[in-house]
């Protein structure tokens, strides 16, 4: 065998590892989709609705931040992005649709011949953000799991509270026992729970939780069916 012939292989072979690692190293956009949908990632086949997607960027801003990617069915499948218009619309959502407006970034990929827009949206510090619900009535919406759901009016006050960098000043009187006693016992408790039994009014029963949560010690779940408090887990 010819030396020109060996180093011919040589070559061949280091050609073959070379591409064969390339085709190993998955797409950052499939490692993305083999998460699934989640609290900080949602997929979109296409954008045919402004109000929807700002609902989108609204729920992640207010909560932790996330990304939309564009082109992708709910199932994982790459559809790829239909035209430009579907960037356009993302910006008249922003625009248009969410007060104050939701900044984002979009990053364009060829993934298997087709391209998906990746949307990303930071954890504002400038929450809430709102956007139209279905009745068109601006309202504040939150990521919870795979769901945009709309934030309480508790919430609202948090956001309000943290925005004007108040410190918090608590006093442990009966109701404020009460309350901590209840949630080392019990996994949960419901506003109207908590004012029922500590016998006491909204205002203050919202001032209790309000600084509570502020202080990192309550926190809130939202979900379609309840909105209740528990601890804060460690």
């Amino acid at each position: 065998m010819s030396e020109y012939f060996k180093c011919f292989l040589r070559s061949y072979k280091r050609f073959f590892i070379f591409v064969f690692f390339l085709k190993m190293q998955k797409h950052h956009i499939i490692k993305l989709i083999e998460q699934g949908e989640h609290q900080n990632l949602d997929f979109k086949f296409a954008i045919n609705d402004s109000k929807k997607i700002a609902r989108s960027l609204s729920a992640f801003a207010n909560t932790s931040g996330g990304t939309l990617l564009i082109g992708v069915k709910d199932n994982g499948k790459i559809a790829g992005v239909r035209s430009e218009e579907e960037y356009y619309m993302i910006e008249a959502a922003s625009e248009l649709y969410t007060q104050p407006k939701v900044k984002f970034e979009t990053i364009k990929h060829t993934v298997e011949g087709k391209q998906v827009l990746e949307v990303i949206i930071k954890k504002s510090n400038d929450r809430p953000h709102t956007a139209p619900d279905e009745k068109g009535n601006m309202k504040a919406f939150v990521r919870v799991k795979d769901q945009n759901l709309l934030a309480n009016g508790l919430l609202l006050k948090v956001w309000n509270r943290e925005k004007k960098e108040v410190g918090v000043i608590l006093e442990y009187n009966d109701a404020e026992n009460f309350i901590l006693k209840q949630l080392t016992e019990n996994k949960y408790i419901t506003f109207s729970k908590f004012r029922k039994l500590a016998g006491i009014e909204k205002n203050y029963a919202e001032k209790i939780l309000i600084d509570f949560i502020l202080l990192d010690i309550i926190e809130i779940v939202i979900s379609e069916s309840l909105i209740y408090y528990k601890l804060k887990d460690i």
